[in-house]
C-alpha cells in the first residue's frame, strides 16, 4: 500500500478526506474543487502528525502538549512542509489546525484547537505547525471532546497552511438565521481587517440580514459593506449551502482590491433539522407543533416509538372516515424530524372554523406556545381558506364516528357509573387475544393489529369522560366569573380523586413508609445503589418485605417508566432502580406534615372549604348550578391522567408482544443485539426477520439517536423554513424576571434543585424542583419537593395537574428556567402570580 504523502495540495483533498485532511482541510480542499474563491495552501495530514506524536511519545493531556511544542519536527517532515511553503512563494500564511473530528456535518467543534495568522518565514511556519499539533491537547479541546463523547484514541491533526488574504473586511457569514434558524436568510457580521478580531469577540461588529432569495436586505447596522457587497456575499454563501446541500458557517475576506475569498466552511450544526419535504416556506407555510413538548419529553425517540404513534394516527384517521393507503407511514398530520413527532398544524389553523381551536388548547397545556399560535394567524400564507359550513360539518361527522358525546352527556349525568363501566371497558379490550404469536413474523403483525384496532376504541370513550370535567370546571368558573380569584379556582382542583398518576404515587409512599419500619430493606435502601437493588430484584434476592412490596406496586403500574411515550424505553417492570431510588430518597423525609399523603389529603380538604367559600359569594340557582357544577368536576377531573395511564399499559402489551423477536434477530446475525429491534421501523423488523441484515442502520440511527439526545433546545413550533417560531418573536425579558404561568397556588420557599432528568436523582425534602418539563416518570420526585418550576406546560399540563393535587405551588412555562436557576440558590415560587424570585441569601450549590 503507497502511503500517505506527508503534504497535500488543498486541490488534492476533498470532502471524502476527512481521516487525512481533518474537517477543515477537508472542507477547503472540497470548496476548490468546486471552483469557490479559496486562498491557495495546502496540507499537512494526519500521517505527518501521527509521525511526530509517535516519536514524541505524545498520547495524554499535559505531557502530550509540552512534548509537541517542544521536540524537533522529524528531518523528513521538515522537509516535505518547507517545501510546501516555499511552492506558495513564501511570504505571510495562516495555519490552522484541522482534527479529524472537527468542521464535520454533524459536530462543529469550532475554535477548539488553534490558528496562527501573518505567520512569515520557514522557522516561523514550523513553529506554528507545531504549536498547532500541541492544541489538540489544550484543556478547552480536551474538556470539549469529553463532553461531546469524542474518544481521544483515533484522533488525528491535520494543519491547513494558506496565503494570507490581505483583508480589508472580514466576517463570518451564517447562510440560516443562526437564532430564528429560519433558512435561506443569511446572517452577515463584519469587521474591519481580519475577521480574527471578530472571531476572539475583541470588537462589535458590524450586523447585516440579507433574504438570498430576493436580494433584499432586512436588517442593517454598520456601514462596512453596502448593498451591493452584502448581495454578493449572500449569494456566495447560498451557493456553498447548495454545494453541501445544508446550511453553512462560512468565514470570508475582502482584500484590499476588491476580491472575496472564502477561508472556512462548516456546517451549521445548532439548527434543529426539518420535517423531510417540508416547504421552504417562500410561498407555502407549514406549522408543526413539537408532540414531544406537548408531552414533557425532550429526549428523542427511538424509531420503533415513532413507529407506534404513526400507526395510532393511522388507526385513529381511519376512525374519522379519513384511512391512509400505508398504514405504517402513518396520516400526513405526523412529521418526523430530529427523531421527534410534530404535529402539522397547517389544515387547522387555514380553516375559518378550527383556526382559533389550537391556541385555546394550548392555553392550558402549554402555555408558553399559545402567543406564537396567536401570532402565526397574522402571516398571510396561512390565511383562512374553505367553506365554514363544510368544516363544521365535517367536524360534526368526526364527533359523532368517536362516539364520544354521548358518553359526555353520560359522565355529566352520571359519573360514578360512567366511569366504572369504561374502566371495565377498557380491562377487557386489554385483556384481549392479540392473536397467533408463535413466529417472529405473527408477532409483529399481531403488533400492528394491536396499535391500528385497540386505541380507536379505547381513546375516544377515556377523553370523553375527562372532557366532562373540564366542560364542568370551565363552566362553574365562568359562572363565578366576578366573584372567584384564579388562584382560588385552581384551589378547587387540589386533591382530585380517580387520578391514576397520584394514586400511583401515593402507593409508592405508601411502599417507602412500611419498608422504614423494616431494618433490613431500610439499610438495603440506605446502603446499596438504586441499580444494585433493580438487579437484585430481578433476581428476587431483596429483603423480603421490599421484594414483596415493589412486586405488587409493579404488577399495576410496571408498565410505566421515564419517557413512558416512546415504546422502545424498557418499563419500570424491566428495571426498577428509578423506583427504588425514589424509595430510599423518601426514607429521608421526617416531617410528618410534609408526608405526601397527608398533603394530599390536606388539598383535598382545602379543595372542599374553597368550593364553600365560594359559593357562599352567590345565592339561588346559581349557588345550585355552581355546587354541580364543582362537583362533576372534581369527579372527573382526576380522569385527565386516564388516557394516557391506559394508553401506556398499551405499549407495554404491545412491548411484550414484540420483544422477543429483538433475541430471534440477533441469534440470526440480522442485528447485533437484541435491544437494537427499536432502532428499526416495523418494516425494516419484517425485512430483518426476512434475512436482510440491518447493523448499518441501526448503527446510523444510534449515533443519530446519541446526537439528538444531548440536544438542548427543542422548538416548541417549527416553521417549515426553519424558523423556531418562539424564538423569532421573543421579547427581551427583563433583567432577573422569572415569569410564567401560574399553575398550583401557593407560596413557597426553599432551596432550588435543577433536574434534566429524574434518573437517578436525588431531590432533598423541601427542595424546590426546577425542570424543563416532566411526565408521570418524574412524579415520584414530587412527593419531596416544596414547589415545581418548569419551563414548558400549562395550567393543564401534567406536572401542574399532579402539583395542584399534592398541594404543592407550581409555575409553568418559565422560559430558561434551568439555565437561569442554578441548583443551590435560594428562590421564592409564587403560584398563584406565576413568579419565580431569588432570594439574596444564597447557599453553594449541593
Amino acid at each position: 500500500m503507497t502511503p500517505t504523502p506527508l503534504v497535500r495540495a488543498l486541490a488534492e483533498v476533498g470532502a471524502a478526506d476527512v481521516a487525512i485532511a481533518g474537517g477543515k482541510g477537508a472542507n477547503l480542499g472540497e470548496l476548490v474543487r468546486a471552483g469557490f474563491p479559496v486562498p491557495n495552501g495546502f496540507v499537512i495530514t494526519t500521517d505527518a502528525y501521527a509521525r511526530v506524536a509517535h516519536s514524541a511519545d505524545a498520547h495524554d493531556t499535559a505531557a502530550a502538549r509540552v512534548r509537541l511544542t517542544t521536540t524537533p519536527v522529524p528531518s523528513d517532515v521538515a522537509t516535505a512542509i518547507v517545501a510546501a511553503y516555499r511552492s506558495l512563494g513564501g511570504g505571510r500564511v495562516a495555519v490552522r489546525s484541522s482534527a479529524t473530528a472537527e468542521d464535520l456535518a454533524d459536530a462543529s467543534f469550532a475554535g477548539q484547537q488553534d490558528t496562527f495568522l501573518e505567520i512569515e518565514g520557514t522557522d516561523a511556519v514550523l513553529d506554528a505547525v507545531r504549536r498547532c499539533w500541541a492544541s489538540l491537547w489544550n484543556e478547552r479541546a480536551v474538556a470539549y471532546r469529553a463532553t461531546h463523547s469524542v474518544a481521544d484514541p483515533g484522533l488525528g491533526l491535520a494543519v491547513v497552511v494558506q496565503r494570507m488574504v490581505d483583508a480589508a473586511v472580514a466576517g463570518v457569514l451564517f447562510t440560516a438565521d443562526p437564532i430564528t434558524g429560519r433558512r435561506h436568510r443569511a446572517a452577515i457580521d463584519a469587521v474591519r481587517g481580519l475577521g480574527e478580531r471578530l472571531v476572539s469577540g475583541a470588537v462589535n461588529p458590524d450586523h447585516f440580514l440579507v433574504d438570498t432569495r430576493s436580494g433584499e436586505v432586512i436588517e442593517r447596522r454598520g456601514n462596512l459593506l453596502d448593498d451591493a457587497r452584502l448581495r454578493e456575499i449572500a449569494e456566495l454563501g447560498a451557493r456553498v449551502e447548495a454545494h453541501y446541500g445544508r446550511p453553512q458557517d462560512i468565514e470570508w475576506a475582502l482584500d484590499k482590491r476588491g476580491g472575496l475569498f472564502l477561508v472556512q466552511s462548516r456546517a451549521i450544526t445548532t439548527l434543529y433539522p426539518l420535517p423531510a419535504g417540508a416547504p421552504d416556506g417562500e410561498g407555502e407555510l407549514r406549522v408543526y407543533l413539537s408532540a414531544n413538548v406537548a408531552q414533557g419529553m425532550l429526549q428523542p425517540f427511538t424509531p420503533m416509538g415513532a413507529q407506534t404513534f404513526r400507526l395510532i394516527g393511522s388507526g385513529m384517521s381511519a376512525l374519522l372516515g379519513a384511512p391512509v393507503r400505508d398504514a405504517t407511514a402513518g396520516p400526513q398530520i405526523l412529521a418526523e424530524a430530529g427523531m421527534r413527532l410534530w404535529i402539522d398544524l397547517t389544515p387547522v389553523l387555514r380553516s375559518r372554523v378550527g383556526r382559533g381551536v389550537p391556541a385555546r388548547l394550548l392555553s392550558g397545556m402549554e402555555a408558553r406556545s399559545k402567543p406564537v399560535i396567536t401570532r402565526l394567524l397574522e402571516d398571510p400564507r396561512l390565511r383562512a381558506r374553505g367553506s365554514p359550513r363544510r368544516s363544521i360539518a365535517g367536524l360534526v361527522s368526526a364527533l359523532r364516528r368517536t362516539g364520544a358525546p354521548p358518553i359526555v352527556l353520560r359522565a355529566l349525568l352520571r359519573p360514578d357509573d360512567a366511569r366504572l363501566q369504561i374502566l371495565r371497558a377498557v380491562d377487557s379490550l386489554l385483556g384481549s387475544d392479540p392473536g397467533p404469536v408463535s413466529t417472529a413474523a405473527e408477532r409483529l403483525d399481531a403488533f400492528e393489529r394491536l396499535f391500528l384496532g385497540v386505541p380507536p376504541r379505547l381513546f375516544p370513550r377515556l377523553v370523553a369522560l375527562a372532557v366532562g370535567g373540564f366542560a364542568s370546571y370551565r363552566a362553574a368558573a365562568h359562572l363565578l366569573k366576578d366573584v372567584a380569584r384564579p388562584d382560588e379556582l385552581q384551589t378547587v382542583l387540589r386533591g382530585l380523586p380517580h387520578n391514576p398518576t397520584t394514586q400511583m404515587d401515593l402507593e409508592l409512599w405508601a411502599i417507602a413508609r412500611e419498608v422504614k419500619t423494616d431494618p433490613a430493606s431500610r439499610a438495603a435502601l440506605a446502603e446499596r445503589s438504586p441499580t444494585a437493588l433493580s438487579a437484585d430484584h430481578r433476581s428476587g434476592a431483596l429483603p423480603p418485605l421490599l421484594q414483596r412490596r415493589l412486586g405488587r406496586f409493579l404488577e399495576r403500574y410496571g408498565h410505566r417508566t421515564i419517557a413512558e411515550i416512546d415504546l422502545g424505553v424498557p418499563r419500570w417492570s424491566e428495571d426498577a432502580a428509578h423506583l427504588l431510588g425514589a424509595l430510599a430518597n423518601y426514607q429521608r423525609l421526617e416531617d410528618a406534615a410534609l408526608a405526601p399523603d397527608v398533603q394530599f389529603a390536606r388539598g383535598a380538604r382545602e379543595a372542599e372549604a374553597m368550593i364553600e367559600t365560594l359559593l357562599g359569594r352567590v345565592e339561588g340557582p346559581r349557588r345550585v348550578l355552581a355546587r354541580v357544577l364543582f362537583r362533576r368536576a372534581r369527579m372527573l377531573l382526576g380522569l385527565r391522567e386516564l388516557p394516557k395511564f391506559t394508553i401506556i399499559r398499551l405499549f407495554a402489551i404491545g412491548r411484550g408482544v414484540i420483544a422477543p423477536v429483538g433475541p430471534e434477530l440477533a441469534a440470526a446475525g440480522n442485528i447485533d443485539a437484541a435491544e437494537d429491534m427499536w432502532f428499526l421501523t416495523l418494516p425494516e423488523l419484517r425485512r430483518a426477520v426476512a434475512g436482510e441484515r440491518m447493523h448499518e442502520i441501526v448503527r446510523r440511527r444510534r449515533d443519530e439517536y446519541r446526537r439528538e439526545f444531548a440536544r438542548r433546545h427543542i422548538p416548541r413550533v417549527l416553521l417549515s423554513d426553519g424558523t423556531d417560531a418562539e424564538a423569532a418573536f421573543a421579547a427581551p425579558a427583563a433583567e432577573g424576571d422569572l415569569l410564567g404561568t401560574p399553575a398550583s397556588p401557593g407560596i413557597a420557599r426553599g432551596v432550588a434543585r435543577v433536574l434534566r432528568s429524574p434518573s437517578g436523582a436525588v431531590l432533598e425534602p423541601g427542595e424546590v424542583l426546577i425542570a424543563p418539563a416532566t411526565d408521570p416518570g418524574w412524579t415520584p420526585l414530587f412527593l419531596t419537593a416544596s414547589a415545581l418550576v418548569m419551563e414548558m406546560g400549562g395550567m393543564m399540563s401534567h406536572g401542574a395537574v399532579v402539583a395542584r393535587e399534592y398541594g404543592i405551588p407550581a409555575v409553568v412555562g418559565v422560559p430558561g428556567a434551568t439555565l437561569r436557576i442554578a441548583t443551590g440558590e435560594r428562590v421564592v415560587v409564587d403560584g398563584s402570580a406565576g413568579t419565580v424570585a431569588k432570594e439574596n441569601d444564597e447557599r453553594p450549590a449541593a
